[in-house]
C-alpha cells in the first residue's frame, strides 16, 4: 500500500505478527502507508538496520523518526507531530 514518498514506511516480514497489527492499525487510521518486506528487499534491509541498529521488525518510519514495533503511544505521538491525524 502506498508510494515510495509515503510519510510512513514501515519495514516488515512476512511471518511478523505485530507487522500486521501495525498495518491494521494505520489502516483503520487512514493513514497511507508504504510497506517494504526486508526478506525480499536487502538493501532497505541494509538501510534500515544502518539508521536504526537494530534487525527487529516492524520498524516505522514517520518522517526522520524510526519506532520499533507495535508502540501505540510513540506511533499516535509521531502521527500528530507529523499532522497525519488529528
Amino acid at each position: 500500500m502506498g508510494s515510495a514518498d509515503a510519510a510512513v514506511k514501515i519495514y516488515s516480514t512476512t511471518w511478523c505478527v505485530y507487522c500486521r497489527m501495525v498495518k491494521e492499525y494505520l489502516g483503520k487510521l487512514g493513514v497511507p502507508f508504504q510497506e517494504i518486506n526486508i526478506e525480499e528487499d536487502r538493501q532497505a534491509a541494509e538501510y534500515i538496520m544502518a539508521k536504526t541498529h537494530s534487525a527487529g521488525v516492524p520498524q516505522i518510519e514517520i518522517g526522520d523518526q524510526v519506532i520499533l514495533g507495535f508502540d501505540r503511544p510513540r506511533i499516535d505521538q509521531a502521527l500528530k507531530d507529523k499532522h497525519l491525524v488529528s
